[in-house]
């Protein structure tokens, strides 16, 4: 129980701090701005890896739970437990989020500002480079103490140059509770399916990798 806790309040805070600085930038004429949101996202996971990672591995995130399950860091038995805690932590966040500013429209739910294919190749582009990274230096002891810091990294890199067009969701639970709860849905599908893909397809390259 541990472990699912720890993904509930993890993905709770990740989805709180991260979509809640969208909110309070549009409220707030862009006193925050998109390299501010980028950071925002960035220094919330780094924190949630070194807070939770000893825990749960601090996934926070559908798309990783499924990848580990690929590569045999997670049992299979857990994965629906881990992803129903990612889910419940990132509802509360939303819902949270909706009573403090009742007025927002999308509460930051991730929507395509292009076409909705363009998103799509962005978001498997982005969650690839990003489970790849995770994979790669998660397994390496020479850099596993700044896991928090590579992966923070790489989310706020991909938030700021990606952010503007998709969205830069890489994560289906961190665009699942704020589309429902403000019902922005007709694209949700491109953000529960491109993040799966994305992580499923840097599994393969891992191994490929692992196996050279």
């Amino acid at each position: 129980m541990r472990r699912y806790l720890a993904e509930a309040i993890g993905t709770f805070m990740m989805v709180f701090c991260g979509t809640g600085a969208i909110v309070i930038n549009d409220i707030s004429n862009g006193i925050i701005g998109h390299a501010g949101i980028a950071i925002t996202f960035g220094l919330i996971v780094m924190g949630m890896i070194y807070a939770f990672g000893s825990i749960s591995g601090a996934h926070i995130n559908p798309a990783v739970s499924i990848a580990f399950i690929f590569t045999g860091s997670l049992e299979k038995k857990q994965l629906i437990p881990y992803i129903i805690s990612q889910l419940l932590g990132a509802f509360a966040a939303s819902l949270l989020l909706k009573l403090l500013f009742a007025s927002h429209l999308t509460l930051g739910s991730t929507l395509p500002q292009g076409s909705e294919f363009q998103s799509l190749v962005l978001e498997i582009v982005l969650t690839y480079i990003l489970m790849l990274v995770i994979l790669l230096v998660s397994g390496n002891k020479e850099v596993d103490r700044l896991t928090g810091v590579v992966v923070g990294g790489i989310v706020l890199l991909e938030a700021m140059f990606a952010g503007p067009i998709c969205g830069a969701s890489m994560n289906p639970a961190r665009s699942i509770a704020p589309a429902l709860i403000s019902g922005n849905i007709d694209s949700l599908w491109l953000y529960i399916i491109a993040p799966i893909s994305g992580a499923l397809l840097a599994t393969f390259t891992w191994k490929a990798m692992k196996v050279g």
